[in-house]
């Protein structure tokens, strides 16, 4: 907790402010702010899908607030991240269990919303949304706020600003996205197993998983493998260090997610139809 009571420092408060005033005169920092916003636009598109599909089932009142409420989680969770980002990508396991998680939230986006005939609560709803987007955030920002960092070269300011300036652009992304899903259901499955593909990706990443995965396909599969891919005019992607192990991962997870999510659905629409009929 030691942390977070420095960050709310008045003391901390005020470096931050004089930081920013003295930077804000340089060139380099508008270059820089520039660099963080187009990162971010490039990598918020997974935040913002998660975002939209937890929001769909939202009332109508309640789906902006849940958009903006999820945007602010992520961009305030990168903000936590980047500065102990380093420990935690080094951390065995942490990586696994997240995407296991991610696999979770991904399959149970799947599963429709039943209201009772009393109704539900609105509010219940959006925190349970925003929830959802901030257990999925936790495992997609690991990898995105490297690059976040690595633009900011140190600092703070710039950091904070570029972030905070990404989250009109994650609503934006969501509403869009959320209009589609509304108009076009089916794409409701593409986007879960778009997140069972990052969950397989970011557990193929894990410091656990990733020696004794490269050293399965250095072996004789990986070599076979880039043996059909060349028959076919493909470039090698198993044997020494290729990152074909994490896109078989990847299409495990999409595999799960769509086939566990299929399952849950199905029974609990029986159990919906059941309750009718009771």
């Amino acid at each position: 907790m030691n942390w977070l009571w420095q960050i709310l420092d008045p003391a901390t408060i005020s470096a931050f402010f004089t930081q920013f005033q003295a930077e804000m005169q340089q060139p380099a920092f508008w270059v820089a702010l520039g660099k963080i916003m187009w990162i971010n636009i490039l990598l918020s598109g997974d935040n913002a899908l998660v975002i939209a599909m937890a929001c769909r089932g939202l009332p109508p009142r309640q789906r902006f607030w849940g958009m903006v409420l999820g945007a602010g989680v992520a961009v305030l969770l990168r903000i936590i991240f980047t500065g102990i980002v380093v420990t935690l990508m080094g951390l065995p396991f942490l990586k696994l269990v997240g995407g296991l998680a991610l696999l979770f939230i991904a399959a149970k986006l799947l599963v429709p919303e039943h209201e009772d005939e009393g109704g539900v609560d609105a509010a219940a709803h959006l925190w349970a949304a925003v929830q959802i987007v901030a257990i999925a955030d936790i495992v997609m920002s690991l990898d995105n706020v490297i690059a976040v960092a690595a633009a900011a070269n140190g600092s703070i300011p710039l950091l904070v600003i570029g972030l905070a300036i990404s989250v009109p652009l994650i609503v934006a992304g969501a509403a869009l996205i959320m209009a589609l899903l509304t108009r076009l259901p089916a794409l409701v499955w593409a986007g879960a197993g778009l997140l069972g593909w990052i969950a397989g990706e970011v557990m193929a990443t894990d410091p656990v998983v990733q020696p004794p995965l490269h050293a399965f396909f250095n072996g004789p599969v990986g070599v076979g493998l880039d043996g059909v891919l060349k028959s076919l005019g493909m470039a090698p992607q198993f044997a020494n260090g290729g990152h074909g192990g994490e896109v078989i991962l990847g299409i495990i997870g999409i595999i799960i997610v769509l086939v566990a999510g299929a399952i849950w659905r199905k029974r609990k629409l029986q159990g919906v139809e059941h309750s009718a009929t009771a």
